[in-house]
């Protein structure tokens, strides 16, 4: 792999552990590198609007904020703010549950920077492969997001608001800006895209629930 000299990386991950292993193993493939840390998301935010980053390396369950709890949305969201600040930031994703980035499809896809996902149970060598590519501006996503679900922003919006904010249609049509029909018109697309249909004693939103849940697009 071809060293990168003077590359600016950041390294985010709230296991101390794993974040000194990381930093030691780009330290010894990135010699001239200069490599920083942090171990939540507002941390992450601070030294990306501080420094001049080329490349980023992301746990997806971080915590916001220091002693608060892990959650897989908490990297969601920070993916999602840096590739819309930063349109040709290089990024990889560590985690062993890749299936949450379906909801960053579109983001990712229209991203211009080199974006890869690093499986934390494989071997660092994994982790240092998919780093050389993004360095190199290369795609290299889950299978899940080439074949799985097609699913619209304001679809993925709908299930985040019913299901991790419990809002009532009224109060979610209120939120998105949009008719109460227009929201019923969403759900039935919801519904098709799930693969959730009517059958006898079948609620329709406690099946779409679950089923959200199984394909990593709520936590």
């Amino acid at each position: 792999m071809t060293k990168q000299q003077r590359q600016k990386i950041l390294v985010v991950d709230d296991h101390e552990a794993v974040l000194y292993a990381t930093t030691n193993v780009l330290k010894s493939h990135y010699p001239e590198a200069e490599i920083f840390q942090a171990q939540n998301i507002k941390s992450a935010i601070e030294l990306s609007k501080n420094i001049k980053v080329d490349l980023i390396i992301v746990d997806l369950a971080m915590p916001k904020n220091i002693g608060e709890t892990a959650q897989t949305d908490n990297g969601v969201q920070l993916l999602k703010t840096l590739m819309w600040q930063y349109s040709t930031l290089n990024i990889v994703v560590q985690t062993a549950s890749p299936r949450a980035l379906v909801r960053l499809k579109a983001a990712i896809s229209n991203h211009e920077g080199g974006f890869t996902v690093a499986d934390k149970s494989l071997p660092m060598s994994e982790m240092l492969t998919k780093v050389d590519w993004a360095f190199k501006g290369v795609n290299c996503t889950p299978q899940e997001m080439r074949s799985g679900l097609e699913l619209k922003p304001e679809w993925l919006e709908v299930i985040q608001l019913a299901f991790k904010e419990s809002l009532k249609d009224v109060a979610i049509a209120k939120r998105m800006n949009i008719a109460e029909r227009t929201l019923r018109h969403y759900w039935t697309k919801i519904y098709d895209a799930l693969s959730v249909y009517p059958g006898e004693d079948k609620n329709l939103r406690i099946q779409t629930e679950i089923r959200a849940r199984e394909e990593g697009l709520i936590d």
